[in-house]
């Protein structure tokens, strides 16, 4: 198992704690955190503190996989899902780059792509 499947599992555990908490606000209680958190990370850039950078950088992936566990139990988004199209996406866009192509004009492939699904699903939703 892969380190980020191992932190999706713990945030899973904390994903139940959070359910029965006052101060859950469902994703947005995890947007606001990553908000927070992206701020710390600029501070310490500023300070050239290394090991404080990287402390900083883990709260901001942790709240982003707290994202994807309140959207999978709340809209059915599937975080192994959402790894794959980062993944996807991207390795699409550097090789195009690597081969002289435009990023831009990667994302405008990408986007028609992504719109095109967009109404299959809408037609056919999956998860439902």
């Amino acid at each position: 198992m892969n380190e980020f499947d191992t932190l999706l599992k713990i945030a899973a555990r904390k994903a139940t704690i959070d359910a029965n908490s006052d101060w859950y606000q469902g994703p947005e209680t995890y947007l606001s955190g990553i908000e927070s958190e992206l701020n710390e990370v600029r501070a310490e850039l500023n300070k050239h503190r290394r090991v404080y950078v990287e402390d900083e950088l883990a709260d901001v992936l942790w709240d982003y996989v707290n994202v994807l566990q309140a959207l999978a139990k709340e809209q059915g988004i599937d975080p192994q899902r959402v790894l794959a199209r980062a993944c996807q996406k991207y390795q699409e866009r550097v090789t195009a780059i690597e081969q002289d192509q435009s990023w831009d004009e990667v994302k405008r492939r990408q986007s028609v792509e992504l719109a095109k699904a967009h109404c299959q699903d809408v037609l056919t939703p999956q998860d439902k």
